[in-house]
């Protein structure tokens, strides 16, 4: 495998400005791909997060364009990266341009959240790279402020994640708008069923590089989870902020309002944290990622609209104060630390009421989390191991019939023997002549009541007559 981007044959100015952001050897998935997507090949990744996925894809681009010439067309673009998150877009943005700063290349980023104007202005000149998500770039595109239809190179980024929020229908809107002649890549964690259909219609011919199995943690996160009780998250919680090494934070809640209460209770505790969710305004989300790169604010409390669009260095932990509803959910958080090479922590607060989110997770990663109780919980239930099973006896089978009491058979015509029947006061003869025989009522005697008791005349309230089906046969 390929030790140096040297060795790669990336242009000399990429290889500039990689040593000038300190990066010497390529990561496994950088290694496998680079060489297929420079020579013009579909790509498909399959990677965790934090491996290095913006690089495997951004490096060849930029060595590609930097051999063309011309110019990108008004309101177009000649590569187009799609991103599920704002946050994710932004450092694919900021990766790409550090990467090529040497290359006078142009790249813009689109999201929602912000005004249109800037967006539309940059557009309106054209651009080398776009960065979007998929809802802001359909929107420009019915605006008639954006064009796809000089599109030569597109890059799927989390397609996994862009299926979890529903971004699937806009994809295959856009899909329409760009050239079907083009280079694809196409990258994800993991790939239910539905993305690799998906990836089946956009891909042709794909080289596919997958550097870790599917739903695979990373190897250098220490994991461990902390069984107790609910109204105890809070407390452990400030307890492990407070220990020694503890340095960026990543906190995960479930819901926005659960984010918002948890940095309010931090607040209380003496603890300095910002929460970063949907609902806060894009200035504020982006004044709580700069306050966590530089540290005015290490805790960072996120719900998982950041679980795969952060990309901080030295994030040392991962809390999880609510483990997630999709156990897929898990790997990804846990993957904002231990990355670059670093090692990092990844703890999981859980209740009783969180048990079976736990054990989908420990299936799905295919190892059981090291655990640890604190005082009033209940204790994990251990694993069991199966019964052994016991050699079957032979038993004898209890004669047909035998919980039943036994009758004497009647003798039937015809030499069949039916059980008898006990003789009930009024009862006529059994008709004789055979089964048609039997289903017709008796009309022995006209006072002779009915087999079945329960539809008597007398049961009749007032006097009242039989209904007719009763009195047929009488």
């Amino acid at each position: 495998m390929t030790t140096t981007f040297e060795a790669l044959g990336l242009d000399t100015r990429i290889l500039q400005a990689l040593a000038e952001e300190g990066y010497s050897s390529p990561t496994p998935i950088q290694a496998q791909s680079i060489p297929s997507v420079m020579e013009g090949r579909d790509l498909l990744g399959i990677a965790q997060t934090g491996t290095g996925k913006t690089a495997a894809f951004s490096l060849p681009i930029l060595h590609r364009l930097a051999q063309q010439t011309g110019r990108p067309p008004r309101y177009g673009c000649r590569v187009l990266v799609l991103s599920p998150t704002r946050e994710l877009a932004s450092q694919i943005a900021d990766s790409v341009r550090a990467y090529g700063r040497h290359l006078g290349l142009s790249t813009t980023v689109v999201f929602g959240g912000v005004g249109f104007g800037g967006q539309k202005s940059a557009l309106a000149r054209g651009v080398d790279i776009l960065v979007a998500t998929p809802g802001r770039l359909q929107d420009l595109i019915d605006q008639g402020a954006a064009r796809l239809d000089h599109v030569t190179t597109l890059v799927l980024d989390e397609a996994d994640q862009m299926l979890d929020k529903g971004f699937l229908p806009a994809i295959r809107r856009l899909l329409k708008a760009i050239p079907q002649q083009r280079q694809t890549l196409f990258f994800s964690a993991t790939m239910p069923a539905e993305i690799n259909k998906l990836a089946a219609e956009m891909l042709t011919d794909p080289v596919r590089v997958a550097v870790a199995p599917v739903a695979t943690t990373a190897e250098k996160v220490a994991q461990r989870v902390i069984h107790l009780p609910a109204n105890g998250k809070r407390e452990a919680l400030a307890d492990l902020l407070r220990m020694d090494g503890i340095g960026r934070t990543l906190v995960f809640s479930r819901t926005k309002h659960g984010a918002d209460r948890i940095v309010k209770q931090l607040g209380q505790d003496g603890i300095t944290a910002n929460a970063i969710h949907g609902n806060k305004a894009q200035n504020a989300r982006e004044r709580a990622l700069a306050a966590f790169r530089d540290g005015s604010a290490p805790v960072l409390v996120a719900t998982d609209i950041a679980a795969r669009g952060i990309d901080v260095d030295g994030v040392t932990h991962v809390i999880q104060f609510d483990l997630p509803e999709v156990p897929e959910t898990y790997v990804h958080r846990i993957g904002r630390t231990a990355r670059a090479g670093a090692t990092g922590e990844a703890i999981a607060l859980c209740s009783h009421e969180d048990r079976d989110k736990l054990r989908a997770i420990e299936r799905l990663i295919r190892q059981q989390i090291p655990a640890e109780t604190r005082a009033g919980a209940a204790a994990p239930e251990p694993a069991r191991a199966p019964a052994p099973r016991q050699p079957q006896q032979q038993q004898q089978k209890p004669p047909r019939g035998a919980h039943k009491p036994q009758r004497q058979p009647q003798h039937r015509p015809g030499g069949h023997a039916a059980p008898a029947e006990p003789k009930r006061q009024g009862d006529g003869p059994r008709p004789q002549g055979g089964d048609s025989a039997r289903r017709r009522p008796a009309a022995a005697s006209q006072d002779a009541p009915r087999r079945d008791r329960s539809w008597r005349e007398g049961d009749f309230r007032d006097g009242a007559p039989a209904p007719a089906f009763l009195r047929r046969g009488r």
